[in-house]
């Protein structure tokens, strides 16, 4: 494990000796725009995104990346498994069309995905092996398994608007649907770690657990939020969701993961004060108005804002979100050097 690595899990562990992180989550809306490629070669080229990769650590020496190696295609993995039709772009991740917007078909027609069979997910578990190969002899691999949630999954096969109108008006026959997405992505996260030589944890993301009421995520969502986290204890469990949602921290703290990426739009000290100390908060630098067309200065100075608002404590500096498209890296730089700078003014 390199050192970032191991100053990110022992940050997450609450082991003595760490440093804040500078820690990023990348994918493919934003790597094929730094290197400067389409984003099919991107997709079709192991030679391509490995070097991409492999580069990302020579280039920016102190920041971890999340997952780190990561072979994703935007949100399409889990929504080919269930049938939706996907449209490949020259710039940017695939769109994803819903295959059917009718509650009643899925609950007829419903079922549970193989990832060792069905969509891209096969495709997805072989090019982890191929990578593992190539990246054993260099010391390095892939640590963390990734999963869309169980809202976000069933929202790209059926579509937001039948997903969103059935949990208040067909809740017995959506949650059925819903218990067996949170199965299917449990097995697809296990299949990731099976392929891997030393798995650290999971890195799960759903945006519209925000978009709903306090009561209907204690009603529906959160008995199968917890069953993925209690499924993983031991292990690192973070979970990205980035729509403000200030009236879901209290409820959410309390289900289970370990690190928060979360909205920029929530201030850090105030996401700290509603979720405690259980949960490191990972952020909180406005992802696309600051770091794709912010300057360093504007990154650097709001990095350091959000460090000296819990004074370094119970965080990993960040975005508060993915890096968006077109970030330039020299903003990441930024974020880099907030956190060294405070790192070594602690000491």
């Amino acid at each position: 494990m390199d050192k970032n690595l191991d100053n990110f899990v022992r940050a997450v562990r609450r082991q003595s000796g760490h440093t804040v992180p500078a820690a990023f989550i990348v994918d493919s809306p934003w790597l094929p725009g730094y290197a400067n490629i389409d984003t099919l070669d991107y997709y079709l080229s192991e030679d391509t995104w490995l070097k991409i990769n492999l580069d990302l650590r020579e280039r920016f020496p102190t920041a971890t990346w999340i997952p780190g190696f990561w072979w994703e295609y935007g949100m399409a993995i889990e929504a080919s498994a269930y049938g939706s039709r996907l449209i490949f772009h020259h710039d940017q991740p695939p769109s994803v069309e819903p295959l059917s917007t009718d509650l009643q078909f899925w609950k007829e027609h419903i079922k549970a995905p193989n990832p060792e069979t069905d969509g891209l997910m096969p495709l997805v578990l072989r090019q982890m092996e191929r990578m593992d190969q190539r990246l054993e002899p260099m010391g390095l691999g892939q640590h963390f398994a990734s999963a869309r949630g169980m809202l976000t999954v069933t929202s790209w096969f059926m579509g937001v608007s039948t997903l969103m109108e059935s949990l208040i008006t067909e809740t017995e026959t959506i949650t059925l649907i819903l218990e067996i997405v949170t199965d299917s992505t449990i097995r697809w996260l296990d299949a990731q770690l099976a392929r891997m030589r030393e798995p650290l944890g999971i890195l799960l993301l759903d945006d519209l657990v925000g978009m709903i009421s306090k009561r209907q995520y204690l009603k529906t969502i959160d008995p199968l939020f917890r069953k993925i986290w209690d499924h993983y204890d031991g292990m690192i469990k973070i979970y990205h969701n980035d729509t403000p949602c200030e009236h879901l921290f209290p409820v959410l703290a309390d289900t289970g993961f370990n690190v928060f990426n979360f909205s920029h739009m929530t201030d850090i000290a105030a996401a700290q004060k509603l979720m405690g100390d259980q949960v490191l908060l990972m952020g909180n630098v406005a992802p696309r108005d600051l770091g794709a067309f912010g300057t360093p200065e504007e990154v650097y100075q709001a990095a350091w804002n959000c460090l000296e608002k819990v004074d370094g404590k119970g965080m990993i500096l960040s975005f508060g979100g993915g890096v968006s498209p077109n970030t330039p890296a020299e903003n990441i730089d930024a974020m880099c050097k907030a956190a060294d700078n405070w790192n070594n003014k602690t000491k």
